[in-house]
């Protein structure tokens, strides 16, 4: 096991059976008494929007998932509380006794881009198991989406500036705290504050100081010169304690100049945590430049977000390193990611039925029947649209492609460009364990900022992105259609 798998906090754990919603359990007591418990069933995760303004999610929450998923058991103290209950029959409670997840898990490899209504992940196997772990795949996959989402957002922003994520103190628990620092580390971030995430899974840690450092000693240019005595190559001192331009950036040029002086190798670097941060960094800039301190670090931070950056990097601020809080690890405009968890198919003697939800509301209709989903490039290897096409289907290499839309599947849809195209769903989950090793979370990351280089400047836009093409391949659109028009028929 990898360092990261060492480390790895709760989903590694047993102990989280009941981590799920009440009606999981009363479902699947009930297929239980109905003798359909062992139904071969398929069942697709998929988000329905993106949050505002995104043009693209990055995924995450993969691997603990299936952390959580190989070490699913009932203990004996989950099987007394759910007996106290006085509902479940001892049938019932035998079963989950010896419950093992045996189901198959097809998925988009962690750190993949994905977009609205394609299949991220496929679980495949009986009723009642495929049942109980619906509540937390989406709990874990849903939550780790949307922050590695908002941090591929926020350094989009930064334009090439490292992204120090600071939210630990503002996230939602502990666990939101840890699970954030991972997912935003994959979206791009280069560091966290967070030291147990960075212990887990081996995230570079960066920090610098607080007020009461700066607080506790009689004088400022004292404060920093102690904390630059102890810490000469990791020193950014906190200037906005007093007064930034009359005390504080004053007083780190003193200290900067006399650790030069004296021959000591030290970086001129300060943080920026309040005011007007464009104004107070291109002062800063100037002053410390003036003193003969070249390349001089300026970090901001207070209340940072996207939108916030792109304006300050407009108005020209001299700021070249960011720290994001609680917009970040909050995902503060947009705090769930939709995603649902819904069943597609149903095996009976030995075939595949489609199933479709078809609500009143169609933006909530789903796409029917087990299904692969193949990323199409252009001859520059950017993406140009998805097509999801039946399991078994056979789907075109390379372009001409066409496809049905997938809100109007009676309408064509012509994929222009398409070269050569890529299945994205493989094999992650098989017989009680994960087939394949953990990656580690920086090869997660680096698969992550390869596919939002790849992405054409269009959907990456902070405002009105384009909205990258999903379709249904000619024989999902005529399954979908068919059943649009008579629900009943399922083969």
């Amino acid at each position: 096991m990898n360092a990261e798998g060492a480390l790895a906090p709760w989903f590694r754990r047993e102990g989280l059976a009941l981590l799920t919603d009440f009606y999981q359990l009363t479902m699947a007591a009930g297929y239980l008494k109905e003798g359909r418990e062992s139904d071969a069933v398929c069942f697709e995760y998929f988000f329905r929007d993106l949050p505002p303004h995104a043009g693209f999610a990055v995924t995450a929450g993969l691997e603990p998932f299936l952390g959580y998923l190989a070490n699913l058991r009932f203990a004996a103290g989950d099987i007394d509380y759910l007996r106290s209950l006085g509902l479940f029959d001892d049938v019932f409670l035998d079963y989950l006794r010896d419950f093992r997840p045996r189901c198959a898990v097809r998925a988009m490899p962690e750190g993949t881009l994905a977009f609205p209504h394609e299949p991220i992940m496929q679980v495949e196997g009986p009723l009642a198991e495929t049942q109980l772990i619906e509540t937390a795949l989406l709990n874990i996959i849903n939550h780790q989406t949307l922050i590695a989402t908002k941090a591929a957002r926020v350094c989009l922003a930064a334009d090439g500036d490292p992204v120090l994520e600071f939210g630990l103190r503002r996230a939602h628990g502990p666990d939101g705290g840890i699970s954030g620092s991972r997912a935003a580390y994959i979206g791009g971030c280069a560091s966290t504050s967070n030291v147990l995430a960075g212990k887990a899974y081996g995230i570079p840690v960066s920090g610098t100081l607080a007020h009461s450092w700066v607080m506790s000693f009689d004088s400022e240019a004292d404060a920093f010169r102690r904390f630059a005595r102890i810490y000469p190559g990791r020193c950014i001192l906190l200037v906005d304690t007093y007064d930034t331009l009359e005390s504080g950036v004053p007083n780190a040029i003193k200290v900067f100049k006399e650790f030069r002086d004296a021959g000591q190798e030290i970086r001129p670097a300060i943080r920026l945590d309040s005011g007007d941060l464009a104004k107070l960094s291109k002062r800063a800039h100037a002053m410390m430049t003036d003193a003969g301190l070249t390349d001089p670090l300026i970090v901001a931070s207070n209340d940072l977000d996207e939108d916030l950056i792109a304006d300050l990097k407009r108005q020209g601020a001299k700021i070249n390193a960011w720290g994001v809080g609680t917009h970040l690890i909050t995902a503060y405009d947009s705090p769930a990611l939709n995603g649902v968890y819904k069943l597609v198919s149903k095996e009976h003697n030995g075939h595949w039925s489609p199933r479709m939800k078809i609500s009143s509301n169609m933006a909530k209709a789903t796409d029917p029947g087990r299904k692969n989903v193949v990323r199409y490039y252009n001859d520059h290897g950017h993406p140009v649209a998805d097509v999801l096409f039946e399991e078994g289907e056979a789907w075109p290499e390379h372009g001409p492609v066409t496809g049905r839309r997938r809100g109007l599947p009676h309408l064509p849809v012509r994929i222009r460009d398409a070269k050569v195209g890529k299945p994205l769903l493989q094999p992650v989950f098989h017989n009680g364990e994960p087939t394949q090793d953990s990656p580690a979370v920086e090869a997660i990351r680096e698969r992550a900022q390869e596919g939002i280089a790849r992405l054409p400047d269009e959907y990456k836009r902070l405002r009105n992105p384009e909205i990258y093409a999903v379709a249904l391949s000619e024989r999902i659109g005529d399954m979908k259609e068919a059943l649009l028009e008579s629900p009943e028929l399922t083969g």
